[in-house]
């Protein structure tokens, strides 16, 4: 049995993970998903101050309180910023990181730096009636989703830490539309024999539209 931590993107919450979660569950493993402060059931408590830090600081809190070691630490889209500062502090108790679609900076770089302009205009735009937190710029659906806190999306990331101690490094791309905001992330790890790089034809929100896809790629990570 594996254990698998999922951590969510922007404007939505662990809810957006259900899908996934259930299905690694009835193969056997163990799942968390943490809502991140000010989204999902936590939107009650959304407020300008958020940051970055705060979002890491809610999955330590998780990792911590379950006493979770040898564990996939997965993120998506925004996720992806959340898990690289985790593996900063707690690398040495992660068997893997997995980005799904998802930001991957590197020392230093926040969110901001490594978005496009289109993404950085629609950010700012979007927290013009709600300041501070920002309103999904896609469409969404039935899905409910909460302004994102603006100033995760300004603050830096810090390495330097336990992410050198992570063994098993892996990046999911989606390629429909290509070439998307994710592309230089695939492009630059292909290059880095470190990493193992999958590629689902789907859009951004790629369990909705794989989860067999996306569901088997961590289960045999769990098993080699």
């Amino acid at each position: 049995m594996a254990t698998f931590v999922l951590v969510h993107g922007a404007w939505g919450g662990s809810y957006m993970c259900g899908n996934l979660a259930r299905a690694l569950r009835d193969a056997g493993h163990e799942v968390h998903i943490p809502s991140l402060t000010g989204l999902g059931e936590r939107a009650h408590l959304a407020h300008g101050g958020i940051t970055l830090t705060d979002h890491i600081n809610d999955v330590i809190g998780l990792i911590d309180c379950e006493l979770l070691n040898d564990f996939f630490l997965v993120g998506h889209s925004y996720g992806g910023m959340v898990i690289t500062g985790v593996a900063a502090q707690r690398g040495s108790r992660i068997r893997g990181l997995v980005y799904i679609d998802a930001f991957l900076p590197q020392d230093g770089e926040a969110l901001w730096d490594i978005a496009d302009d289109m993404a950085r205009k629609a950010y700012i735009d979007g927290q013009r009636e709600t300041p501070g937190l920002s309103q999904p710029f896609f469409p969404v659906g039935e899905r409910k989703v909460t302004g994102h806190p603006l100033l995760t999306l300004l603050q830096p990331v810090k390495l330097g830490g336990e992410e050198g101690r992570i063994g098993r490094h892996t990046y999911l791309y989606a390629t429909n539309d290509a070439p998307t905001i994710f592309t230089k992330f695939r492009d630059r790890v292909a290059a880095d024999p470190a990493w193992m790089v999958h590629e689902l034809a789907t859009g951004h929100l790629v369990w909705d539209e794989d989860l067999a896809g996306v569901t088997k790629i961590l289960l045999d990570e769990a098993e080699r």
